[in-house]
């Protein structure tokens, strides 16, 4: 990796370093998809990328990469482009991946299953549970029983409360219904201009890193 990073620090006119939080790869997957014809994008171990561009002027890769390899730590990753700085900007501002919500994160909102069938929203429109599901939404806490094989609650369930933690039953729940609560974003940090040797902290970007997932395997890209 280190002697990739490198070989892109010369290739490209800028590189990028941001925040993902703790998130899921697939999310930077679908990143790395829809960048794949004009940029570079690792994410790996801060220490080993911030070693291979140089956190001092003496160690340096090229001219001023060490004012951002420095900021380099924690669930970071760093894209190279030729693509202009607007663009760049405009493009994760409007990025986002909705995703289930885990266990530990605060409701977004609050979720109350009305009495009647157990429904699935994953499908349009919603369908019930299958029979053979029941067995589980109670082990999860719903209190159920069968009415013509469906899965059926006699009255309102709150499942969640808008501001509260989840637990992982509440969150299993959230999934199994296709309640998504969260919105993964990622947040640019800093840019580095080859020609100039200029590092651009980047202001009050929109761009959030929801922390809403788990950390996953290293990869780059």
């Amino acid at each position: 990796m280190m002697m990739e990073l490198q070989r892109n620090s010369e290739k490209w006119k800028y590189c990028w370093l941001f925040e993902v939080g703790a998130m899921r790869n697939a999310h930077l997957k679908t990143v790395r998809k829809l960048w794949k014809d004009s940029a570079r994008i690792f994410f790996g171990r801060s220490a080993v990328m911030a070693k291979a561009l140089g956190v001092t002027p003496e160690e340096e890769h090229r001219l001023g990469i060490h004012k951002l390899s420095k900021q380099i730590k924690g669930q970071v990753g760093v894209l190279f482009t030729d693509t202009e700085p607007q663009e760049v900007v405009e493009w994760f501002l409007d990025f986002q991946q909705p995703d289930f919500a885990r266990s530990g994160n605060l409701a977004s909102r609050t979720v109350i299953l009305p009495a009647g069938p157990v429904m699935r929203h994953h499908s349009d429109p919603p369908e019930p549970f299958p029979h053979n599901e029941e067995p589980q939404l109670r082990k999860l806490g719903l209190t159920t029983f069968m009415d013509k094989g469906v899965p059926t609650l006699h009255n309102p369930h709150t499942l969640c409360e808008k501001g509260k933690p989840l637990t992982s039953e509440q969150a299993q729940l959230l999934k199994l219904i296709g309640e998504k609560m969260v919105n993964f974003r990622v947040r640019l940090i800093a840019r580095w201009d080859a020609e100039s040797g200029e590092v651009t902290q980047v202001e009050n970007p929109s761009v959030l890193a929801v922390v809403d997932a788990e950390e996953d395997e290293e990869m780059s890209e």
